[in-house]
C-alpha cells in the first residue's frame, strides 16, 4: 500500500465578504478600494486595511466578474509580432505596460507567431480586449479592425512606418533613421553609400523604409546609394567584405549597431580602412558599439511624445468613436564618432 504524506485540504476560495467582515467595512467599500476606483473618496486608514486584510485572506478580485459587471474588460492585448524587437521597442512596451498596470488594466501579450491578418485578428476578439495595440510587422486590415471593435474593443492601435485605415496611429516612421544616418555620411564627404538590408526573415518592415529615407537623402545630396543584402553571420559579412573594393563604395549606413559592427570588422579583417576607404555607422547607440575601436557612429533613436502612452492608450479608450488620430513618436539623430 502506497504511503504517500497526505495532502492538506484547501480551504474555500476567500470572497469580498470574508475581506469586508475582516476589515469591518462594506464588500461595496472592498471593491472600490482593490479595484482602485477613484470616485468615491476613501480614507488612507480605511484603503489600507482592506488591503490587509485582502492579503491575509489570499483574496484578489475576479476579473471575469469585474468585466461582466462593467460591460467590457480592463485588458489591453499587445499582440507578439514575427521580427526581433529593437532595443526602442524593447523600451516602448516596457513603458506602456508600467504605465497601463498603474492605470489598472491588465496586459497581456498575445502570441501571435504564423497567424495571417484575418486569423490574428479573430484570435484577439476572442479575449474581448478593450483596447489592442498591435505592433509593426503583424498586418492589420480595415476588415480585422471592424472585427475588433465588434467584439468590444474601443481603441485599436498601430506601432509602425505606415498607419492603418480605421485605427488610431502610433507611427514610427524608420525612414527618418535612413535619412539622418545618410546625411550624417553625406556631411562627411561620402559619395558612394551602401545601405545594408538584413536577409533575416520579419526585419523587412524596419529595413525597407530605412533604405528608402537613405534614398531620399542620397537624391538630394547627389549620392549614389546600394543596396546590400546581408545575413547576420560572419561567413556572409566575410563574403561581403572580400568584394568590397569592386564596389567602389565609399560610405556605409549598415541597418543597425548590430550589423555595423559585424561588418566593419569583416572589412578590417579583409584590409578595408575604417573610415579611411570606408566611413560605417549603425542605428540604436548600443553601448558595445562605443567599445569597439573605432568607436562606431551610430544614429540614437528617441521617443518623443507629447503624453505618457498609457495616459494616450487610456483616452483613447475612454473616449471611443472619435475619428483616428495619428502621433508621430520617433525622433533621430546622427552620433558621430570615429568609424565616420
Amino acid at each position: 500500500m502506497s504511503q504517500l504524506p497526505e495532502q492538506p485540504s484547501e480551504g474555500p476560495v476567500p470572497t469580498s465578504a470574508d475581506v469586508a467582515r475582516l476589515a469591518g467595512v462594506s464588500r461595496a467599500t472592498v471593491s472600490y478600494v482593490l479595484n482602485n476606483n477613484s470616485t468615491v473618496r476613501i480614507s488612507d486608514p480605511t484603503r489600507r486595511r482592506v488591503r490587509e486584510a485582502a492579503g491575509e485572506l489570499g483574496y484578489v478580485p475576479h476579473a471575469a466578474a469585474r468585466s461582466l459587471r462593467a460591460g467590457h474588460t480592463r485588458m489591453v492585448l499587445l499582440p507578439a509580432g514575427n521580427h526581433p524587437a529593437a532595443p526602442l521597442h524593447h523600451r516602448f512596451f516596457h513603458e506602456l505596460e508600467s504605465g497601463l498596470r498603474r492605470l489598472d488594466y491588465t496586459v497581456v501579450q498575445h502570441g501571435s507567431l504564423g497567424l495571417d491578418a484575418e486569423e490574428a485578428a479573430r484570435a484577439w476578439a476572442e479575449l474581448r480586449p478593450v483596447a489592442v495595440v498591435a505592433p509593426g510587422g503583424i498586418a492589420l486590415t480595415p476588415q480585422g479592425i471592424a472585427v475588433l471593435r465588434r467584439s468590444g474593443a474601443r481603441a485599436v492601435i498601430t506601432l509602425g512606418p505606415q498607419p492603418v485605415e480605421g485605427a488610431h496611429a502610433l507611427v514610427m516612421d524608420e525612414r527618418e533613421v535612413g535619412r539622418c544616418a545618410t546625411t550624417h555620411l553625406l556631411e562627411r564627404g561620402r559619395r558612394r553609400i551602401g545601405v545594408v538590408i538584413p536577409e533575416e526573415r520579419g526585419v523587412g518592415v524596419f529595413a525597407e523604409p530605412r533604405l528608402a529615407g537613405a534614398r531620399r537623402a542620397a537624391a538630394g545630396g547627389g549620392a549614389r546609394i546600394e543596396p546590400l543584402p546581408l545575413r547576420y553571420e560572419e561567413e556572409s559579412a566575410a563574403a561581403l567584405a572580400a568584394r568590397w573594393r569592386t564596389l567602389g563604395l565609399d560610405g556605409v549606413f549598415a541597418y543597425n549597431d548590430d550589423y555595423a559592427m559585424l561588418l566593419m570588422r569583416a572589412l578590417q579583417d579583409a584590409g578595408i580602412d575604417v573610415p579611411g576607404e570606408t566611413a560605417v555607422i549603425g542605428a540604436e547607440d548600443l553601448m558595445l558599439g562605443r567599445l569597439l575601436r573605432p568607436r562606431l557612429s551610430s544614429v540614437r533613436m528617441e521617443l518623443a511624445t507629447a503624453q505618457p502612452l498609457a495616459d494616450l492608450v487610456d483616452r483613447l479608450v475612454r473616449n471611443p468613436g472619435g475619428e483616428p488620430e495619428r502621433h508621430d513618436l520617433l525622433s533621430a539623430r546622427a552620433i558621430p564618432r570615429e568609424s565616420t
